[in-house]
């Protein structure tokens, strides 16, 4: 038996007799030049794929949270974390149209269809109708269910109710009636499935929710709503907290309604811009500016009649305080807290309950303060009095970085509340729904309970 040390005086010998050329050092360095710019390349060709300005940093640059939003002299980044998200958007939306369900219609425009969603657009609730503007239009929608990732139902029941077009009583029974109708509901339990409730009811204002969406997921700005109801209907692990609707002509890049003032020019320490409507913390603000008018004000706002507030007036005394107060109203959620970023005034919030969004790109105690709702007195105003001017500036020059968060502009502005809850979203999909009333065969066929194929399913499907 021959040696296995029989070839040693020739390394890598092959089987034939050809002379191998050793490696020098010229060839390790070229080697070596070649890996490096094969890399550069590759990250210049990686950018340029990513067309959303939300890049994602690969393991090297991922360093800490703190490091999740840049606030450098140069320009802040923003990055998406990677973990869960993917490198880049990807993403397949069904839009459910109003024609193709009966009742979705009436969830719309009302029981007569006279509502327009021109009028629902308007205030602070006006993402009920921007979200679902932006979808139709959007690269991430399909027309294929088969191929959807996520099902988005249109519907604007707060405008409605508000206006009059449907009653809770009818918000609730055509809510079923619609869904009844949607096999790939049923299909997945409703996992799959978007619903918008853009006010401080939240879900609430579907009084079954509990039944029909304990599965779905919900947007809204409302994360809590224990004070009036035994639970409340948002849940972290599916649902997504979203910015409420700022007034456009204040998130616009053109001219705003109204410009900031430098912080020499304001005058007062803080403010407070609401009604009481007889909540624990907004009285004691009221109080509280009565003692010192000079450090703080709480104007008596008048929303209807000859002395209404017109919303340029609004913002003008928005921006008169280096700090903007942000106490709870009839829910945890104000607007207040996003209008501020937009007269570069810093947030107060004296909301205890609050739920804030984006909270896996921005660190908000860098940009605002939490203080507790139990102690609005005259030790809040000497701390927010004791805050350097420089120190405010600073926070205010970092909201500025991340404030187009807030901002429900076009699909096409990288920067955009719309595309943050696309990232967002994007975390939401499965490969894999699962249903109590679904059910699969060895050649993936799926069936109902009654042995019946998916493709043959016919509406109303029993809900639960």
């Amino acid at each position: 038996m021959g040696s296995i040390h029989s070839s040693k005086s020739r390394p890598f010998a092959s089987h034939h007799n050809n002379t191998v050329t050793p490696c020098t050092r010229t060839h390790q360095i070229g080697a070596l030049a070649l890996v490096i710019i094969t890399f550069f390349i590759t990250r210049i060709f990686d950018q340029s794929l990513n067309s959303c300005s939300f890049s994602i940093p690969t393991s090297g640059e991922y360093r800490s949270k703190s490091d999740v939003v840049r606030f450098s002299d140069s320009g802040g980044s923003i990055f998406w974390p990677q973990r869960g998200y993917g490198t880049h958007l990807s993403l397949k939306i069904y839009v459910y149209d109003e024609n193709e369900i009966d009742g979705l219609k009436s969830l719309l425009y009302g029981r007569d269809g006279k509502i327009s969603p021109d009028s629902c657009v308007k205030g602070q609730w006006g993402t009920q109708v921007k979200i679902h503007r932006m979808l139709l239009q959007s690269r991430y929608r399909t027309r294929k269910k088969e191929e959807a990732d996520l099902f988005f139902v249109p519907a604007y029941p707060k405008c409605v109710r508000v206006m009059g077009g449907l009653n809770d009583k009818e918000i609730n029974q055509t809510y079923v009636k619609v869904l009844g109708q949607m096999p790939y509901f049923r299909l997945s339990g409703g996992r799959n499935h978007i619903f918008v409730f853009p006010s401080g009811a939240g879900a609430h204002l579907f009084k079954s929710w509990a039944t029909y969406l304990n599965r779905s997921i919900i947007l809204t700005p409302e994360g809590d709503r224990t004070d009036k109801r035994d639970t409340s209907a948002f849940n972290t692990w599916k649902d997504i907290i979203i910015p409420g609707n700022i007034d456009d002509g204040m998130t616009t890049h053109g001219s705003r309604i109204v410009e900031p003032l430098p912080l020499s020019k304001r005058k007062h320490l803080a403010n407070y811009l609401g009604r009481a409507q007889g909540k624990v913390g907004r009285l004691r603000l009221i109080e509280l500016s009565k003692q010192f008018p000079d450090k703080l004000e709480c104007p008596e706002l008048k929303f209807s009649g000859p002395d209404k507030l017109g919303r340029k007036e609004y913002f003008e005394h928005l921006r008169n305080a280096k700090f903007c107060l942000a106490p709870r109203g009839e829910s945890s959620w104000t607007l207040r807290f996003y209008e501020s970023f937009f007269v570069e005034c810093v947030p107060v919030i004296l909301s205890d309950q609050l739920e804030l969004p984006f909270q896996n790109v921005i660190d908000y105690t860098q940009i605002s303060i939490k203080w507790p709702s139990t102690h609005i007195g005259t030790e809040l105003l000497d701390y927010l009095e004791s805050i350097p001017d420089k120190d405010i500036q600073e926070m205010i020059a970092r909201g500025q970085k991340i404030r187009c968060l807030f901002a429900y502009t076009p699909e096409s502005d990288s920067c955009s509340a719309f595309n943050a809850i696309m990232w967002e979203l994007q975390r939401k999909v499965r490969q894999f729904h699962q249903s109590s009333e679904t059910f699969w065969l060895h050649n993936r066929t799926i069936i109902n309970r009654n042995l019946v194929e998916f493709s043959k399913w016919k509406p109303p499907m029993p809900l639960p």
